[in-house]
């Protein structure tokens, strides 16, 4: 019987299900996203950039430098088609491994995949590779029978894509996938928590959730620490063609309460003179876990949220009905600390209350939007 000093041995050494497995094999044929008939959705540049990245190679404004390199990182970018291959798999080279603290490689550089279709996605696999591995090739899934399915993947949340191949067994056809209800986009703009952190894989980020559940095409333009409501990303988003609306959800990067209000009012205002008719959803942020501790966290977000109502009141008043204010206080429910992994950054749990809270909101506005 073989002896270990329990010091030394890892729990993860303990249970196969828990160690990486690369999966390659010479049986697939590879197949590059960029090419018909696989659609790449979520990245609003894609047809003019031809890149796995969310803001224009060359942006006509000014960003900031950190803005620009989080705009390498895939989050909300899907890759659709339709195929009866029994196999699944992706090779994927990243800008960068994995190393945040609080989040799962799965979800910082992962893939994951959903199969079923528009109205029916069921969650089917996600990478598995070894954690800083700036490139990893691994089956996502296995069709028994060679049937025709659906598939979406999600692609990494807080990591670049530079290159990305699927591969499918060498007999497989491969078609387009479903249209959306819509060719119109809901653009998000935001914070680290738009981004998707920390989601344990990239389909559990809200806006991936909602995606599944809205067939529109998602625009994620979260920016970890540095959504912060520039000028300049308000006439970036403006350019974005066919949107069904814009949510605003970048209070927690806001720089403090009158920075807010000075920065908010003018972002607002340069999007609505491209867009007058687009419908806007600003999103209050919800309580982070520290509030049971620190009162006066409690009254500076209290006064943000109620700037941020009474805004888009005086706004409705001067004429402008396309404007919708959403209450963050219970995004999370009444313990948003447990439904956190620091406090701040949601779980997978988390992601999917706010999921549940915004999607009939979003449904009412989008639903009165093609109404008119």
């Amino acid at each position: 019987m073989e002896k270990h000093n329990r010091e030394e041995v890892s729990p993860h050494q303990l249970d196969q299900n828990m160690k990486a497995q690369n999966v390659v094999t010479d049986e697939l044929t590879w197949h590059s996203p960029l090419d018909e008939p696989f659609r790449v959705s979520g990245l609003a540049w894609f047809e003019s950039n031809r890149l796995y990245r969310r803001l224009p190679a060359v942006p006509d404004y000014p960003i900031p430098s950190a803005v620009d390199i989080l705009a390498n990182c895939t989050s909300g970018g899907q890759i659709r088609f339709r195929t009866n291959s029994r196999y699944i798999s992706v090779r994927v080279r990243l800008t960068a491994g994995s190393g945040m603290y609080h989040m799962p490689p799965t979800g910082e550089c992962g893939v994951d995949a959903y199969t079923g279709g528009p109205g029916n996605w069921l969650f089917a696999g996600t990478a598995n590779f070894t954690p800083g591995q700036l490139e990893y090739e691994s089956r996502l899934f296995v069709n028994e029978n060679r049937e025709w399915r659906s598939y979406m993947l999600n692609l990494p949340l807080y990591q670049g894509v530079k290159e990305m191949w699927i591969g499918l067994d060498s007999e497989a056809e491969i078609s387009s996938p479903e249209s959306y209800d819509s060719d119109k986009r809901i653009i998000l703009y935001g914070t680290s928590i738009t981004q998707g952190g920390c989601a344990a894989r990239p389909g559990m980020s809200y806006t991936n959730i909602l995606s599944r559940r809205i067939n529109r095409e998602f625009i994620n333009l979260g920016f970890s620490g540095n959504g912060k409501g520039e000028p300049e990303l308000a006439h970036l988003i403006a350019q974005i063609d066919n949107p069904a609306c814009l949510v605003i959800d970048y209070e927690a990067n806001s720089c403090g309460t009158e920075q807010y209000k000075k920065t908010l009012p003018a972002f607002i205002r340069i999007y609505r003179e491209a867009h007058p008719d687009v419908p806007i959803i600003l999103v209050s942020r919800f309580p982070y876990g520290a509030e049971r501790f620190k009162p006066e966290l409690v009254q500076e977000r209290l006064e943000r949220r109620d700037f941020q109502a009474d805004l888009i009141q005086s706004l409705t008043d001067a004429g402008d009905h396309r404007l919708t204010f959403v209450d963050g206080t219970n995004l999370l429910g009444s313990h948003p600390g447990e439904a956190t992994v620091d406090g701040v950054h949601p779980t997978d749990l988390g992601f999917m209350m706010m999921a549940d809270y915004l999607e009939p909101i979003f449904k009412q506005v989008l639903a009165s939007a093609d109404q008119t």
